[in-house]
């Protein structure tokens, strides 16, 4: 029995060398690339030259593209672009396409002056932060199509361990540069590093699976009757759930005070006196390596606890998490409180984030999977973009400690809203409500 079994393993093993798979790994590295970009790296500069902590928090705005994706989701996938499509196909040409314009713009991004100009720092940064979600829509679809059934697991996995190394670069990385160079050398290396996504674009195969049906433009079909069917749809499908209303206001807060605590999580590190190499060893490399335990223990909670029972367990511990960040504001600058205090943000973030994305995905009508899963996250990231953009003013208000109070106090409603849910579903079925 064990030759087979081991001649088994093995097969299973082989996928990982694939070429397709080796080519999604490199375009979930471009994927992930960009979002430090715009996010905990850039507020790194702008708290280094002087932008107020108020300034910083709305900059959290620029995420609103990654929200709202799903809207220009079906001009990407449907329409034809001159010259790329018609040399590269469809997905190769949109893809190369995003991704010269994604370089360009980073290297833009890179020449502002944020304390001189902020406004054009920002236009930059929502600049960026569109190519990258344009960016991500193709290379989902590219993934989809370019895998046969079988294959996707290993796929899945594959891109979100190439997202997550290319957010380490442009987290930790840039940071380890912008200790030696000026920020503006910073965003140039970040955007010669898309090179990678643009020469597996050009040594990738198109995906055979794609035809000409969907390969056209909005003319073509009546626009109404096109919206109806990729948006409409499916959100109308969802709406048909029992408490659906309810389902998204939990969606919308019960991250929210994660991200509340995150979004100004690297301001408070430089201002209570941490250098930009003590961040990126500790807050990059070691939270690195804490999320991806986090993320085990909360599959773990989900499978030995159920999927809500799992949610509550990781959302409470999620909520606790951000009193210990008060204790660092207590404690000041000192090295071994701030390893506690990444760990635990990052490790309950995991175990939160895991139960977060199963609810997510359970909610979703076989149908409409991957159009329901876009409208939810973009949900969830109403509470990220447009709520946690007040938190600089409230951290500008306030003293650390209370601030990180605050942020737990702002996690209760999204707990309670489950509980809620719980309460109504006593049997916890597999309808999730």
């Amino acid at each position: 029995m064990n030759p087979p079994h081991h001649h088994r393993l093995l097969e299973a093993a082989k996928v990982y060398l694939d070429k397709r798979i080796l080519a999604i790994l490199f375009l979930g590295f471009s994927s992930g690339l960009p979002l430090a970009l715009v996010g905990g790296t850039l507020s790194i500069w702008l708290t280094e030259v002087g932008v107020s902590k108020t300034s910083i928090g709305l900059f959290a705005m620029v995420g609103i593209p990654y929200t709202l994706k799903f809207l220009w989701a079906p001009l990407v996938d449907r329409m034809p672009l001159p010259l790329f499509t018609r040399i590269l196909g469809r997905r190769r040409g949109w893809m190369l396409f995003t991704q010269i314009i994604l370089a360009a713009a980073i290297v833009g991004l890179g020449q502002t002056h944020p304390s001189i100009n902020p406004s054009l720092t920002a236009l930059l940064a929502l600049t960026v932060a569109f190519c990258s979600a344009s960016q991500d829509i193709v290379i989902d679809a590219f993934r989809v199509d370019i895998l046969q059934r079988p294959s996707f697991g290993a796929g899945a996995a594959t891109i979100v361990f190439g997202y997550r190394i290319g957010m380490l670069v442009s987290g930790a990385g840039a940071l380890y540069l912008a200790t030696f160079y000026p920020w503006s050398t910073v965003y140039y290396a970040m955007a010669a590093l898309v090179g990678i996504g643009m020469i597996t674009t050009l040594l990738s195969p198109e995906p055979n699976t794609v035809g000409d049906i969907a390969f056209e433009s909005p003319g073509k079909m009546p626009l109404k009757l096109w919206l109806k069917t990729a948006i409409i749809n499916p959100f109308s499908n969802f709406t048909e759930r029992k408490y659906w209303l309810i389902i998204i206001l939990f969606i919308v807060f019960y991250k929210l005070g994660d991200a509340f605590a995150g979004n100004m999580s690297n301001p408070f590190f430089i201002e209570i006196g941490f250098t930009k190499i003590e961040i990126a060893n500790i807050s990059k490399l070691f939270g690195f390596i804490a999320t991806i335990v986090g993320g085990f223990i909360g599959g773990v909670m989900v499978s030995r606890f159920g999927l809500m029972r799992g949610l509550l367990i990781c959302g409470i511990f999620q909520l606790l998490s951000n009193l210990v960040f008060s204790l660092q504001a207590y404690v000041g600058n000192d090295i071994s409180m701030l390893m506690v205090t990444i760990a635990t943000e990052n490790i309950t973030s995991g175990m939160g984030t895991a139960a977060f994305v199963a609810y997510l995905s359970g909610l979703c009508n076989a149908s409409y999977s991957a159009t329901q899963y876009a409208l939810l996250s973009s949900f969830a990231s109403v509470g990220r973009t447009f709520l946690a953009s007040s938190a600089g003013l409230l951290a500008e208000n306030v003293t650390w400690i209370t601030y990180f109070i605050l942020t737990t106090l702002i996690a209760v409603p999204g707990i309670l809203i489950l509980l809620w849910l719980i309460w109504k579903n006593p049997n916890l079925k597999e309808d999730l409500l």
